[in-house]
């Protein structure tokens, strides 16, 4: 059974930085592209930054040049750093794993608020 489990999330200022790790068991991580959503104002989920099983990373734009993903194919964790977090950051943030099928971890809340 494919699990992601997503933790460190919490409540910060703005600013402040914060490093999301999502942990994947039961699928073959290495050849997953693995990413992080958050859900949209219109309660759709939208694209943070992604990382293809090659390790190239791609972002949207509002998170370029603040948030860092990686991966660590030893520990089947794929992590996301957050950097300069501002109040339109703040969302549930969504593990996702993608290669035949796409899996979906169950959220961490960020909220980023003085």
């Amino acid at each position: 059974q494919v699990r992601l489990v997503e933790s460190g999330g919490g409540l910060v200022q703005p600013g402040d930085s914060l490093t999301l790790s999502c942990r994947a068991t039961g699928l073959a991580f290495n050849l997953h592209q693995m990413g992080w959503w958050r859900q949209g104002p219109d309660n759709q989920r939208e694209r943070v930054a992604t990382v293809s099983a090659g390790s190239t990373s791609d972002y949207a734009d509002s998170v370029k040049g603040r948030f860092i993903i990686s991966r660590d194919n030893t520990q089947n964790t794929v992590y996301l750093y957050m950097n300069d977090l501002k109040p339109e950051d703040t969302s549930v943030y969504y593990c996702r794993a993608a290669w035949k099928d796409t899996f979906w971890g169950q959220g961490t809340q960020v909220t980023v608020s003085s």
